[in-house]
Parts: C-alpha cells; structure tokens; sequence
C-alpha cells in the first residue's frame, strides 16, 4: 500500500544532449547508442570544491580506480556516501552470491559525507514543535533510527579497527548567547525529559572547563552524541566492504534507460543491473525522481591549523568536543582530535546541487569573525580550509525510503542527518529488498514523503529570502 502510494508520486522525465545517429538511435558520449525514447541524460553531475579540510587531514588512501568500460550486476548502488555504502554493505551481505557494484562520482570521502562536522546524534531535534519533540511516538522512532545508525557505524569501526575515523562517544553541547536560543535549551530540556533522555543544563559561568569559551550564556549537554571525523569514517568503511562488492570511484553516471532494462551510462561505458539503489541523495532528482522535492542547501565550513600547546593551554577545556547552536542558523564549533577547532555556519541555495565558485572566499570571511568571538586569545590562528558541503532538505523535513518504480528503490534527501540516519536506512533499505521485517521498516515506509516545492521563480525566491532571514535573525548565534 505505502509502495504504491510511492510510486503515484515520483516524477519521471526525459532529457536532453544526446547526438542523433539515425535509425532512431543516438550517440551518447561514451560512443554507444540508446533509444532516445527511454533515455533520460543527467543533467546535473557532483562537482564540489577542492579544498574539504576533513578529507585533506584524514588518512590517505588509494582510491579505487573508475570503470572503464561495461560491467553488469544483479545490484548497482549509486552514492558513495552514508547511504549508499551501508546500503551496498547489506545488500551483499543479504545476498551472498549476487555481485553489487557501488558507483561514486568522486572519491569516497571528498563529497557531502566527508564534508559535514562529523556529529553523529541520537536524539530527535524537531524545531517545529514547541519542546522541539513533538509526537512522542514519532520521536521515539526517530530516536530509534538515529541510536541503530550509531551502533551500526561504531560496531564497523571497531570490527575494522577504523581508526582514522576519531569515533568518540562524547555527547554534545548545544550552546546559545540570545534570550531565544536560551528558551529553545530550556524548551528542549524539558521535551527531552518527557522521552526520558538524559540531558543536563549547564550555566555559561562553568563552559569554559567544557569547551573553553566563555562566549555563551548556557547550554543543554546530552551524552548520547557520538564524534568522528567524517571523511575518515567514509573512507574507512569503503575500504572494508564485502569482498561481494565492487566500488568504482570517479564514475558520473551520465544518462540512464529504465526500460526494457536497467542500464547506465557513464563516460567509458555502460552499467546493466537488474536492481538499482539510488542513494545519492539530492542528486537523484535528476535521476526522474522526486522532482520539485528536494532542495540542495549548502552550508560552509573552515577548520584551523592545529594549536600550538601554548594556544591550547590559553583556552581550556577538554580536548575534544562538539557544539551545535539553539538557533538553526547559527554557528557549529568542533575541537578535533588534532586540535584544530572547525567553525561550521552560513547557508547557499545551490539549485543543481554543485558548489558555487566564490562561495567559500564570501563566507571565510563570516567563519573569521564567528571564530574570533568565541576564542579571542586565538585571532592570530590561521584557517587552513574552508569547503562547503551539501544538504538534502524538504519542506516538511521527510525523506524518502522505498520503491521508485519497478526494480528501483531509493534512499533520499538526508534533512542534515545523514551520518547516522543514512546509514540506519540504507541498511534498512537492503533488508527491507530481502524480505526482512523490522518495526522501523514499517515506520519509514508509512512516513510522509517530501512534499512538493513551488515551481521557479518562486521557490528560489522563497529559499534565498529565508536563508537571507535566518542568518540575519541569528544575531550572536551566528
């Protein structure tokens, strides 16, 4: 029944930029011809900038090499990121004798997964409800989803002995300077409560022995946050995929035909599944799918050099941490495991997906002056890289979870919460294709898809106007 609802609601489409050859055939630019009455070209591939600090501090790493030519497979996953590698993971693992191929445009680690600030969160956090709860019951399905993705990457992590991935089970600070970012701790302390989650106020005078800053006036600490350094994590879990596994990294699909079967197009050659995942996010809007849905968000991010143990000794606190601010758009902060502090805030709408050239120089600048607030004794500490990253976001904060239309499936639009929610449903995803039953298979499938967005002018109008809004309401926070 939720399938079916599914798959009344997707969009499909048929693109553009093929060569005719005749015959009603046409070229594409891998040189093999297509029926351009099935084709759909992807017209937007993932291009984000060079410099990600997470993915040029962590460890290096041999990518593998991209396809070069045709390969064909029961299984072909598309996203190297969260998503995409625990839904080829379980799929191998559900289906040992199938081959699953895994195709990521870029190299594992330099795209959106690697590009977060690495918090991997357990409690739900929903701002439109007045205790930032809402319904207990969703709340604690959530809650559910978010401590299965946890406990899924850190068994990995320890099985594997990742160690480039910095997991530590520290919980998280979420910290606020305004009157309002004061109500949302206290609101959210008391929702919290009702769910029974732990979770303690601390007052600004006692935060420098936490997080070395005396810049805010209190924050709400829960335990249950995990740490990582993101790109690490990603790069360590490909390297230690089922041995059922193929990854090609450097691979862009180009165009793909759902009829009479599955085959995609990339710059060398052709992919022929039988069954495709698409967990690519955003970026499967222009895969025909839940078009008008998802909104690519980017958000911006700089980390410094390591501090000195003078510098260090000048602010305090304990050597690793997270923050993450009462007001949406305001200020993320991280002290890594190398002692470098991340400075994580300013939002872009970036309609297809790929970063915007001059982005990271503007909001470097914002990243500066947000730094030097919080750590005065720091002003001469140099950023290192700045980067932006991509979001998945929908208007009403759903993703979607389940069938696309025969023999494709989904697991998209991530909302911000893709380390741990989009491992928990790539995972779920595959077990769900193997027949299995669990309790938060069923919630996914019943959960609201995204809703539709407003065709253009309007929605880019609407979006910029309140990301403008939204940064400029966060006065301090920011």
């Amino acid at each position: 029944m939720a399938i079916s609802r599914r798959k009344l609601l997707v969009g499909t489409g048929v693109g553009a930029g093929v060569i005719a050859v005749g015959g009603g055939a046409t070229l594409l630019s891998d040189g093999l011809p297509s029926d351009p009455d099935t084709l759909l070209r992807i017209d937007a591939l993932p291009s984000d900038d060079p410099t990600p600090g997470w993915f040029h501090t962590s460890q290096k790493r041999q990518p593998q090499p991209p396809l070069n030519g045709d390969a064909e497979a029961p299984w072909v996953v598309i996203g190297g990121g969260f998503t995409g590698l625990a839904a080829a993971r379980q799929v191998a693992l559900n289906f040992p004798n199938d081959q699953v191929i895994l195709v990521e445009a870029q190299q594992v680690g330099f795209g959106t997964s690697g590009r977060n600030a690495g918090f991997l969160i357990d409690v739900p956090h929903d701002i439109g409800a007045p205790d930032y709860i809402g319904d207990q019951k969703i709340a604690r399905n959530i809650l559910h989803l978010n401590q299965t993705g946890q406990r899924i990457l850190h068994d990995l992590v320890e099985q594997y002995d990742i160690t480039g991935a910095q997991l530590r089970h520290v919980g998280k600070y979420q910290a606020a300077v305004e009157d309002s970012g004061i109500a949302v701790l206290e609101a959210y302390h008391g929702g919290l409560q009702k769910l029974g989650q732990p979770a303690t106020l601390i007052d600004g005078k006692d935060l420098p022995d936490h997080i070395g800053t005396k810049f805010y006036r209190k924050a709400l600490y829960t335990p249950g946050t995990m740490l990582a350094q993101p790109s690490g994590l990603v790069k360590g879990l490909a390297d230690h995929l089922p041995e059922n596994v193929t990854l090609y990294e450097d691979t862009p699909i180009t165009a793909v035909e759902y009829e009479p079967q599955i085959v995609l197009h990339h710059p060398t050659g052709r992919i022929i599944a039988r069954k495709l995942v698409l967990a690519n996010n955003a970026f499967g809007t222009h895969f025909g799918f839940l078009q008008h849905r998802i909104i690519p968000i980017f958000t911006y991010g700089s980390l410094t050099r390591p501090l000195t143990k003078a510098e260090q000794d000048s602010i305090g606190g304990k050597d690793f941490w997270g923050v993450i601010p009462a007001d949406p758009f305001g200020t993320t902060l991280r002290r890594t495991h190398d002692n470098r502090i991340l400075v994580r805030n300013s939002f872009t709408f970036n309609e297809d997906g790929r970063h915007k050239p001059n982005a990271t120089a503007k909001f470097r600048q914002s990243h500066r002056l947000s730094f030097e607030r919080r750590f005065p004794t720091l002003k001469d500490v140099e950023f290192n890289y700045t980067w932006g990253g991509g979001l998945g976001m929908s208007r009403n904060g759903s993703s979607f979870f389940g069938e696309l239309r025969k023999n494709v499936y989904g697991s998209l639009g991530c909302n911000g919460l893709g380390t741990v929610r989009g491992t928990a449903m790539g995972t779920l995803l595959a077990d769900w294709l193997a027949g299995k039953h669990h309790e938060l298979i069923d919630f996914l499938l019943a959960m609201e898809t995204p809703s539709f967005n407003p065709p253009d002018p309007f929605l880019t109008m609407g979006v910029n106007f309140t990301l403008r809004q939204g940064m400029a309401s966060a006065g301090l926070e920011a």
